[in-house]
């Protein structure tokens, strides 16, 4: 099974980061930005797992290509890229709860 995952992840690699990188930075901008608005936690809460899943995808790639030995600039800049999300979406949770609980 994780082999087949591997082979995947190697084969499409440009048709998963040519997803990956977009959905990544539209949905943790999403996320940022309705944490901004001060919209209700739900719609944040939802932002971020759509946001985190996509984020956690980007590490799983990188890893993949870590197991076969690809050791490059992009691998570390993709890596960056969705652990940064990563964290901005989890912060976000933080935020939003502590802004829920502050004004309530």
């Amino acid at each position: 099974m994780i082999n087949t995952l591997i082979i995947f992840s190697s084969t499409y690699c440009i048709s998963i980061c040519a997803f990956l990188i977009p959905a990544n930075l539209i949905a943790t901008s999403s996320t940022i930005i309705l944490t901004l608005l001060g919209r209700p936690a739900i719609q944040i809460l939802q932002s971020v797992g759509i946001a985190s899943f996509f984020a956690l995808l980007m590490i799983l790639h990188v890893f993949a290509w870590f197991v076969i030995g690809v050791v490059m600039a992009p691998t570390y800049i993709l890596l960056g890229l969705g652990s940064i999300c990563l964290l901005v979406n989890l912060r976000a949770i933080f935020s939003s709860r502590s802004f829920a609980i502050a004004h309530s």
